[in-house]
Formats: C-alpha cells, sequence, structure tokens
C-alpha cells in the first residue's frame, strides 16, 4: 500500500516539551502555561508552517501523586483556551477535547458550535469517552467501555442533530421583508434514547461549515466508533506495524459502515526530539528523563498487565513468558495494555530498557531521536509504506525540538511534496479536503 497524497499534521498544545525534566530548563517557560500566551505562541507558530490544525488534549481529573516532579496534566479549559486563540489566528484548525461521558450534548453542541461561529469555520471536535474522572461527575464507578462508547455514539447522532436543528440557511437577515430567521426550518430534534434525552432545537444557527470529528480510541470498541464518525483518528502506534495495521482495519471498519476508507486519516501522535547531531538528541532524551519514578512506573505497569517489576532483578531480561495471563483492570486503557504486552511479547527487555519505551514512558506514540534528517526520513518512509495520512507532532526535550519541526523538518516536507506550501482554503474541513 503506497500513498501520494499530501500528509495532514497537526500540534499538541499541551506541552509535551516540558515533560520529564525538562521544565527544569531556564527556557522551559513553565511559568507560562496556564495564559493564553503561552498556547498563541505555538498556534501562531504552527499557522505560519501551515500545519491543518492545533490540538488541546485534555482529561476531568488531576494526577495529584504525579505533581511535585510535573504538572500531571492540569490545565486550562481546551475550548476556552482555543476561544482566546480565534482572533489572533486565521487559517488554522483549533481542535478541542470535550468526554461525552460526563457532559451534556447541548452544552457541547452549543460550546463547539460558539467556537466555530467565533473561528470562522476552524472548530474540530476531539471526542474521547475518558478513562478517569468519574468521582468528579457525580459517577459510583467509570461505565465499561462498551458501555462509554455506545454512549458517545448517540451523543454524538445528538450534537449532529442538534447542529442542524437551526441550519444556517434558516438565517434570513431579510431587512427589506423583516425576516430575521425562517422558523420553518428550525425544529425540536426530540431524541429520546437508551442514555440522553434531548429536546432542541439548539439556540444558535449554525456556522455552514462542517465540524470535523477527531477520535483517539485505539481499542476494538474505540476502532469501530471511529470508523464510523471520525475524520481523524488520532492513536499510539509506536512503531510503523503498529501504525499499518490499525490504519488497514479502520479501513475495513469504514467499509463495513458504508464509508470510504479515505473518510477516515490516520494520525499517530509522533513524539520528536531533535537537535543538530543524533548524539545530541540523544543527550536532551536522557536529559529529559533522567529521574524517572521508577516506583511509579513499575506500580503502573503492574496495573497494567498485572507484572510485579519492583524486585526484578536489574540484569534479567523481561519474557514473554513472564507475562501474566491478560486481565484487564479498572482504570486501565486497553489500547495501551495491548501495546505495552506486544512489546514484551516481541522485545527481551531489561527493567531500565523498558522503562524508556514509550509505551511505558508516555503515551506509547511514534518516537523519533535524532536529527532533522531522521524525522524527515522516517516520515518519509511510514508516508510511502500508507502507514498514516499524518501526524500530531507532539515535541519533547525543549522548546528546540519544536522550533526545529516547525522551521526545518515542515518545510522539508513541503519540498518533497508530502506537505502544503501554503493554505488553499479557511475552514478545517477544507484543510482536510486537500489531496
Amino acid at each position: 500500500m503506497s500513498t501520494t497524497r499530501r500528509l495532514h499534521i497537526g500540534m499538541s498544545l499541551a506541552p509535551t516539551w516540558l515533560s520529564g525534566d525538562a521544565w527544569r530548563r531556564a527556557d522551559s517557560r513553565a511559568e507560562e502555561i496556564y495564559g493564553s500566551d503561552f498556547a498563541l505562541d505555538i498556534a501562531r507558530r504552527s499557522e505560519a508552517a501551515h500545519l491543518d490544525f492545533v490540538f488541546r488534549p485534555d482529561v476531568s481529573c488531576l494526577a495529584i501523586e504525579a505533581m511535585e516532579s510535573g504538572s500531571g496534566f492540569a490545565s486550562l479549559d481546551p475550548t476556552v483556551l482555543l476561544a482566546a486563540l480565534t482572533r489572533e489566528t486565521s487559517r488554522i484548525g483549533l481542535v478541542s477535547t470535550v468526554s461525552t461521558t460526563f457532559f451534556p450534548p447541548y452544552l457541547v453542541a452549543r460550546q463547539l458550535q460558539s467556537l466555530h461561529w467565533l473561528s470562522k469555520g476552524r472548530v474540530g471536535w476531539n471526542i474521547v469517552t475518558a478513562l478517569q474522572g468519574h468521582e468528579n461527575f457525580g459517577l459510583e464507578a467509570m461505565p465499561s467501555a462498551e458501555e462509554r462508547y455506545a454512549r458517545a455514539a448517540e451523543f454524538t447522532r445528538v450534537v449532529h442533530e442538534l447542529w442542524a436543528s437551526f441550519p444556517n440557511e434558516a438565517l434570513l437577515l431579510d431587512r427589506e421583508n423583516g425576516r430575521y430567521a425562517d422558523p420553518a426550518q428550525v425544529h425540536p430534534i426530540d431524541h429520546d434514547g437508551e442514555y440522553l434525552k434531548v429536546r432542541g432545537p439548539l439556540n444558535l444557527p449554525a456556522f455552514g461549515a462542517r465540524i470535523p470529528l477527531v477520535q483517539a480510541g485505539a481499542s476494538d470498541s474505540g476502532r469501530d466508533f471511529a470508523a464510523s464518525v471520525a475524520d481523524i483518528v488520532f492513536a499510539p502506534t509506536p512503531d510503523k506495524a503498529a501504525a499499518t495495521e490499525l490504519r488497514r482495519d479502520l479501513s475495513r471498519r469504514a467499509e463495513r459502515h458504508g464509508r470510504s476508507p479515505g473518510d477516515i486519516r490516520l494520525l499517530p501522535g509522533l513524539s520528536l526530539y531533535l537537535a543538530p547531531t543524533r548524539e545530541e538528541a540523544r543527550e536532551l532524551f536522557m536529559q529529559t528523563h533522567a529521574r524517572v519514578d521508577k516506583a511509579r512506573k513499575f506500580a503502573a505497569i503492574e496495573q497494567m498487565i498485572g507484572l510485579d517489576l519492583s524486585a526484578w532483578p536489574s540484569d534479567r531480561r523481561i519474557r514473554a513468558a513472564d507475562l501474566p495471563l491478560p486481565q484487564l483492570r479498572p482504570g486501565t486503557s486497553r489500547t495501551h495494555v495491548d501495546l505495552l504486552r506486544r512489546l514484551l511479547e516481541r522485545e527481551s527487555l531489561l527493567p531500565e530498557e523498558l522503562l524508556m519505551r514509550p509505551e511505558v514512558l508516555s503515551a506509547a506514540h511514534w518516537q523519533v531521536i535524532g536529527t532533522v534528517d531522521d524525522a524527515v526520513g522516517q516520515i518519509a518512509d511510514w508516508a510511502a509504506a500508507g502507514a498514516m495520512d499524518g501526524f500530531i507532532a507532539a515535541p519533547g526535550g525543549s522548546f528546540g525540538s519544536l522550533r526545529l519541526f516547525l522551521d526545518e523538518v515542515v518545510p522539508r516536507l513541503a519540498e518533497a511534496g508530502l506537505f502544503r506550501d501554503r493554505y488553499r482554503g479557511s475552514t478545517f474541513a477544507e484543510h482536510l479536503a486537500e489531496a
């Protein structure tokens, strides 16, 4: 499978380049992450490079145990943050993350459509079902993955019905005849489903351009949901084989849902530790993760796959035969569990080596530790193999990685015909329609 289509590229607004010990650097700007100027700087740089969108992931709880050594994913509300960027950017897409498990669909439909108006058609919705946070929303426990995705499917239908309940065409603004809108085109949705009951209509007209959907699940339930509704799938794929398998599976599932495989674009996360030389890039990576909390990482590994490494000899390799029988535990991601087991079934690693792998160290994303040439080469290789349709960049280690990516990697991709050299449209949907 090969492709000659141009890639779609997003930039994470989560400050991944401040992870580990990187926030301790004098130039980290860690003091600024709860203000809009920090995100605005990244968005402007990304727009200057003609990226498709910036993206703010989100969770609805706080990892207190991680906060002594990092932010613990504390962050501004993504939709509010992106609203602050609408007047300071003009072309780049703005993708917000909103959970279908915790929030009412009327509120979500209204907030996203409001942001769509403010940005003149540049909004995207990253649909998540969440893994944690139930205690913050009056729930006794997290629903099962199957229930969460069933609710998400109904929730997404309701949001679309609400957006359609007050179509843009109903807004007449006919001054001569005194007709502001056509009530005949505005209608309740009267939805009464398994999980949701919403009358409608939405008290806001649709902007006009559609709002693309992003979905981050790579489990079986997540894949099927994504194949039914998503324009973009953002998934952890630590190697090309994992990405290729997921891309093919999504295409098959899309066809079963009556969609074209081309309707879905797989954009893996790409963690980038970039420097002028490979040695400097490796040093940047190792400095960033010099103080990995081994006890916390070992506890996370045990929680995910049931393997206790707390007293494991440092010179003893972990082999496939050491793995306990598969068992999904509450609060764990099936996707990350499967990727971690896959790694240990394929490679025999020492505990110290395992701690440095993306399946444990971060979110199991594709990782490049090297030079601009290394990054361009790997991206071109994955594109030629048809393993993905683009990626979401998550620079690591320092702002230097981000600058090298935007100032050097992206222009090189454009020169090679793998990425746009300018914007052709003004809405997020138009960016995604570019071939």
